[in-house]
């Protein structure tokens, strides 16, 4: 587990134009899918997005592929999307995964509607639905965008310094677009999480019910593993029919209906702002954003 090993380093991201922003391998059943930008906290450009859609083809499509682990380089699991490194790639085109028409040139709020429909809310479902079971393997932060990711896991595995947070209130939207607050939490406390946007850690949020074990984070990747080693060895078959079948109970609960009206009502806030300050954040950039959350936890 060589690149497993690197992976939870601190390490420098290599330049922006080599840098493999999302790491594959697998062995004995497991496939390990790993963020790659830790200067950056694996905030999620584009091209990671893409990256990792990718990956998860590659691990969905390879039957040696039992079970599925997303982990995070560095000292962060993802501090959520991009919105000012120098890598951002908001303005790029990219080879689309779904059906909708690339967002490049678009006029108004059709800009970030189509883009987001894509490589947010599009991307989580479809990885949601993927017939394999997935672990998060999650430390350090996890926020906003980096919930999205662990929340489309069936199980999240957190170390005990992890945290989680969803701040984005504060810039006048409703929460990120793959809307599964009141899913991964109770109602009421999931309109605590958003109203207060601090942090809560890994203990709370095993409390709450939305992480399955919280261990020392010298001990994570181990306990991820046998986990990963103890699901491998149940029928492929059986694996997927049982997400799929808990999948759907939630989603006649009204999990996909509730995340399209909270997804309109996300874009409704980007064009609001745009309207009142002349930006679709509420004048909030990663660096801002980073303080206000750093302020709060002191």
């Amino acid at each position: 587990m060589d690149k497993m090993d690197k992976a939870t380093s601190n390490q420098l991201e290599p330049p922006l134009d080599t840098a493999e922003v999302v790491l594959y391998e697998s062995a004995d059943g497991v496939a390990w899918i790993t963020l790659n930008r830790p200067a950056y906290h694996n905030a999620q450009n584009s091209k990671m997005t893409y990256a990792l859609d990718a990956a998860f083809r590659r691990a969905t499509d390879d039957d040696a592929v039992k079970v599925i682990v997303l982990a995070g380089c560095g000292k962060h699991f993802s501090a959520g999307h991009d919105i000012g490194t120098p890598g951002r790639d908001i303005d790029q085109s990219f080879e689309r995964a779904s059906l909708w028409y690339d967002h490049v040139g678009k006029p108004g709020g059709e800009f970030l509607y189509a883009r987001e429909q894509e490589v947010y809310l599009g991307m989580c479902r479809r990885w949601r639905d993927i017939p394999k079971p997935t672990i998060a393997m999650v430390h350090g932060a996890c926020i906003a965008g980096g919930l999205m990711l662990a929340w489309v896991c069936d199980l999240i595995v957190a170390s005990d310094d992890a945290f989680f947070a969803d701040p984005v209130v504060r810039m006048g939207i409703p929460g990120v677009e793959y809307f599964a607050h009141p899913y991964e939490l109770s109602p009421r406390i999931a309109k605590e999480f958003l109203f207060l946007g601090e942090r809560m850690s890994a203990e709370r949020a095993y409390q709450m019910g939305m992480v399955n074990k919280v261990v020392a984070r010298e001990a994570l990747q181990d306990e991820v593993l046998s986990i990963a080693g103890r699901i491998a060895a149940m029928p492929r078959l059986g694996l997927a029919l049982t997400k799929q079948a808990i999948n759907h109970v939630e989603d006649l609960q009204g999990k996909r209906a509730g995340m399209d009206a909270a997804f309109a009502w996300h874009h409704f806030a980007h064009a609001h702002n745009e309207l009142v300050s002349g930006d679709k954040l509420g004048g909030y950039d990663a660096r801002s954003m980073a303080a206000s959350q750093r302020k709060e936890a002191e």
